[in-house]
């Protein structure tokens, strides 16, 4: 039998919970971003934009 620890695991740090949090709001932007331009410029030319930026990424 193994010995029963007093020590309860702490709360993440402040640091990573800024860190997630800061991750949630920038991908938040990004779907919102999304939505913005496929509601601007529909459906067609949205889909042409994300190919020629993912294209020029490569």
């Amino acid at each position: 039998m193994q010995p029963v620890s007093d020590h309860v695991a702490s709360q993440p740090s402040r640091a990573a919970t800024l860190i997630v949090g800061a991750a949630a709001g920038f991908a938040g932007l990004l779907v919102i971003g999304a939505i913005g331009l496929w509601a601007w410029y529909g459906t067609a030319v949205f889909f042409e934009m994300v190919k020629t930026g993912i294209a020029a990424c490569m």
